[in-house]
């Protein structure tokens, strides 16, 4: 079975050429979507089902920075552990305790510059660990090492949605 990566014809790597990957995306689906087979047998319509979900998946996977490091970590042999490892260097916990502090002053104040500027912070600093990430994997191929990043950006995502659901309650 082709790795996600082979299967939209690009080369392994954290750097993606996200033009590349959407014009692969869309070329497999034009081929494969169930729409293609409405009139098809049985086996030809599932098959179209079946390949359709695998594509969507790849993609995803590709398309998301943190879920292609994931995924490119396991290719390698590398399990992120995020579940079972959880130590993270303290420098950084405290810098997270720091930011979801300021996430809930925000939002109680209902302060959209504070979220605005919350968000900024929160974007330079993704750019600093998936530019790190590209470094670790694709430059120096340090797999393990990697992991502890995709850790750290793991943390910063999750805040980064955190920080959407305190705009959808400014809103409310």
């Amino acid at each position: 079975m082709q790795n996600h990566f082979e299967l939209f014809d690009l080369a392994p790597g954290y750097a993606l050429d996200s033009a590349a990957l959407e014009a692969a995306y869309r070329g497999i689906q034009a081929r494969v979507h169930p729409d293609r087979f409405a009139h098809a047998s049985d086996a030809e319509r599932r098959a179209s089902m079946q390949w359709t979900t695998r594509v969507n998946e790849a993609y995803r996977t590709l398309k998301s920075p943190v879920q292609r490091a994931r995924y490119l970590l396991e290719l390698n042999g590398v399990d992120v552990a995020f579940e079972t490892n959880t130590s993270m260097p303290t420098e950084f916990l405290v810098q997270q305790m720091e930011l979801r502090e300021a996430l809930e002053r925000a939002g109680d104040a209902k302060d959209a510059a504070a979220l605005d500027a919350l968000r900024g912070e929160l974007r330079a600093e993704r750019l600093v660990m998936e530019r790190a990430l590209a470094e670790a994997i694709d430059a120096r191929r340090d797999y393990a090492g990697a992991a502890g990043l995709v850790r750290k950006l793991m943390f910063l995502e999750k805040l980064d949605a955190d920080i959407d659901l305190a705009y959808e309650a400014l809103e409310a």
